[in-house]
């Protein structure tokens, strides 16, 4: 997929987010979604790079800038397998917080990735899925991820985008 239709369906997601806001009544956003909110995401998985297996430990925090939209970092080491792989992932995360259990998301982000004695690569993606409450203030997120590689050759990999499920253990702080 280029650049131009990723970046028209990545638009359109966002314009969608942004248009449902003026839907949601302001009364109804509470709870660990609100401004000035911090949360601390956990993430363990498995990935394969060069047919090297990897077990991925990511860790992330977040700061809602407003009602339901969340700006965040998140860091991730790949280990097991040569060679090194560090992962660096700018989010930008609305969760329509409509006061029932299920809060749904939708997101955006930009990924920086260092591999010992490769180039490093980029990737712009988006994610969509829902938040469960899990206990106090603690939230269990299921969804789905397309990520596209920035600069990429199909000519080295077998494909420059991937899409995968996701799931997010969330604690707000």
């Amino acid at each position: 997929m280029n650049i131009k239709i990723f970046s028209a369906k990545l638009m359109l997601c966002l314009v969608i987010s942004l248009a449902s806001l003026s839907l949601i009544s302001p009364v109804v956003l509470a709870g660990s979604f609100d401004k000035g909110n911090t949360t601390a995401t956990v993430a363990i998985g498995s990935g394969q790079f060069f047919r090297e297996d990897y077990l991925i430990i990511g860790a992330g925090i977040g700061y809602y800038v407003t009602d339901g939209i969340e700006l965040a970092l998140d860091a991730a080491f790949w280990t097991g397998g040569d060679p090194s792989i560090y992962e660096i992932t700018p989010k930008l995360t609305y969760v329509f917080d409509n006061s029932t259990q299920f809060k749904p998301y939708l997101g955006a982000f930009y990924n920086r990735t260092f591999i010992e004695g490769f180039n490093d690569s980029d990737a712009l993606g988006y994610r969509v899925g829902a938040f469960m409450p899990a206990g106090k203030k603690t939230y269990i997120g299921i969804g789905v991820v397309h990520t596209e590689l920035q600069d990429c050759s199909e000519t080295l990999l077998v494909s420059c985008s991937e899409t995968y499920t996701e799931l997010t253990f969330m604690i707000s702080i």
